[in-house]
């Protein structure tokens, strides 16, 4: 299968590498950014092994031979993609989030529906081990009726101010993840959010119109209370887990690390630090959530993360944003 990825940032070009190692179903024909350079053209072309790269989307769109394409470019250009993507008859992975706008955000969902193409956004983390091994375990009736959901997510630094100022803010850019996280834990609709936040790590973020640091409630229609707690600035590294609390017991996980030695000493007892690079934390979930939408085109069936379940953490984000702002819980209904 032949497939073009648009946008040769850091994502796109780990899922160039990704492709190229771990996906041999896969051939990556072009890739396309609007800044490409002799640097990222030398890299894609040995290290990835990609055919052709180029400044204009547009050589993939028009490209009969590409079945596939991996939408990697900026967010407020992943509705445009889709949408073109779908009318040009190509099966669609899209990184998160579809759009900061919901509007556009059905547009996209509805478009690809209607041309008949795959359409699958990348939340990467319901493939990663150990998030997994906590559903399966929810799953199968382990933790009960499952009454509580817990999960922290921090990351090692903050992005770029720059980057701040265009990725929406803390809930749309990073909580989104963990949106889409509680979402498929409790097998259910959120319908009231509760955000509160701080800035507490940089000031420029707080004069960039967002916040460090924050914590959501969230309520289910079923009944299930889920937090979530995120900081943008853990010095020891990524720290992601989950804890689903339930009528029969608790399944959580640990922090993920490299590996699980540790040293005792005289003076201590020590384990591995964490991940430092998000591309390590999640070079497996990165590969597997590839290979589900191969899958998913190979033997035609749907895709295990679907436009619908791209649009969900999105309502989220916006009545978390909502919540923030005007210091009440919001309901799902209020933005939807």
């Amino acid at each position: 299968m032949k497939a073009g990825i648009i946008g040769a940032g850091r994502i796109g070009k780990v899922h160039a590498k990704n492709i190229a190692m771990f996906v041999p179903e896969v051939e990556i024909k072009t890739v396309a950014d609007p800044f490409m350079n002799d640097e990222t053209e030398k890299y894609l072309k040995t290290t990835c092994r990609v055919q052709n790269v180029t400044k204009d989307a547009e050589d993939i769109l028009n490209d009969r031979e590409i079945e596939a394409v991996l939408i990697c470019s900026s967010t407020d250009t992943h509705s445009k993609y889709i949408i073109e993507a779908a009318k040009a008859g190509k099966h669609i992975f899209c990184e998160k989030p579809v759009d900061y706008d919901l509007a556009k955000v059905h547009e996209a969902i509805d478009t690809a529906k209607e041309a008949g193409v795959k359409l699958q956004i990348g939340f990467c983390r319901r493939f990663d081990h150990n998030h997994r091994g906590v559903y399966d375990m929810v799953r199968a009736g382990k933790a009960g009726d499952v009454q509580m959901i817990r999960i922290s997510s921090r990351d090692p630094e903050p992005p770029s101010i720059d980057y701040v100022k265009v990725s929406g803010g803390i809930f749309y850019d990073m909580m989104i993840h963990d949106f889409d996280m509680a979402r498929f834990l409790a097998g259910a609709e959120v319908t009231e959010v509760m955000a509160a936040g701080s800035v507490m790590i940089d000031p420029a973020i707080g004069e960039a119109g967002d916040v460090d640091t924050a914590v959501v409630m969230l309520k289910f229609e079923n009944g299930i209370i889920a937090t979530i707690d995120n900081s943008r600035k853990a010095v020891y590294g990524y720290d992601q887990r989950v804890e689903v609390f339930g009528s029969k017991g608790c399944v959580r996980n640990e922090n993920d690390v490299p590996n699980t030695v540790i040293l005792s000493d005289e003076c201590r007892t020590s384990y591995e630090n964490t991940y430092k690079i998000m591309w390590d934390r999640y070079t497996g979930a990165f590969v597997s959530e590839i290979q589900a939408f191969v899958d998913a085109i190979v033997n035609d069936k749907e895709t295990p993360v679907t436009g619908i379940d791209g649009l969900y953490p999105v309502l989220m984000a916006a009545a978390a944003t909502k919540s923030l702002k005007e210091g009440r819980p919001v309901k799902i209904s209020e933005v939807e």
